[in-house]
């Protein structure tokens, strides 16, 4: 991965960021776009790209358009303060994967990261997609996290915990779950019901003693 950012600092915290990500391994870090651009043309190959959009010799957008004239196929997520509506279409039209605002936590860096190493090992599997669920479930993966896929009312920070906790157990109850995340049963419900709907997770019927069958929501990005 290459990081490309100019601001000292948050340059040395993103790679550390990435660094903490299993996975994940940081080739470069530079801080204008012609460093970028010629880390990109070198020999060694690069997945993806951590750009910042606001680079003192040119426009990430510009950089993404370089790349992809000179046959770079790097994917890209994109790392600015900018909300202007225009510049996430056009980040968006460019093929970007990932649109992430400053300032933001390592935990949101993360979740990203891991939603793109689920798309990528899927886009580069070698067996073909069977259905249009799985089509489906790849593009919901690459995108997840993010607020503009969430219905009103509930938070990313939220959804971040939701998506880690049931990653990491495989399969878990809307108890287990607010448990784990710290939230009450019926708020969990409503982030497992929005998992489900998304394709990231099936439900399941959980039998348990004599009492009634619980819904057990299971990942299926693992």
């Amino acid at each position: 991965m290459l990081v490309v950012e100019d601001e000292p600092v948050a340059a040395d915290a993103h790679t550390m960021y990435v660094g903490r990500v299993p996975g994940f391994t940081v080739v470069g870090t530079v801080h204008t776009a012609r460093d970028a651009l010629r880390a990109l043309t070198a020999d060694e190959p690069i997945d993806l790209v951590l750009l910042d959009m606001n680079l003192p010799d040119g426009h990430g957008l510009d950089v993404v358009r370089r790349m992809r004239a000179q046959g770079v196929l790097a994917d890209v997520v994109a790392v600015t303060s900018a909300r202007e509506l225009d510049t996430v279409r056009a980040a968006v039209s460019l093929g970007v994967v990932q649109y992430l605002l400053k300032p933001f936590v390592f935990a949101s860096l993360r979740e990203r990261l891991e939603a793109y190493a689920d798309y990528h090992r899927a886009t580069h599997a070698a067996d073909p997609v069977a259905s249009q669920g799985d089509v489906d479930r790849v593009l919901a993966g690459v995108h997840r996290g993010g607020p503009a896929a969430l219905p009103k009312g509930l938070a990313e920070d939220v959804w971040g915990k939701v998506l880690t906790a049931v990653r990491r157990s495989g399969a878990a109850s809307s108890g287990e779950v607010a448990e784990a995340v710290g939230v009450s049963r019926v708020t969990a419900r409503r982030y497992l019901e929005h998992l489900a709907d998304s394709g990231l997770a099936t439900r399941h019927s959980r039998h348990a003693g004599t009492g009634r069958p619980e819904v057990e929501y299971r990942w299926v990005g693992r």
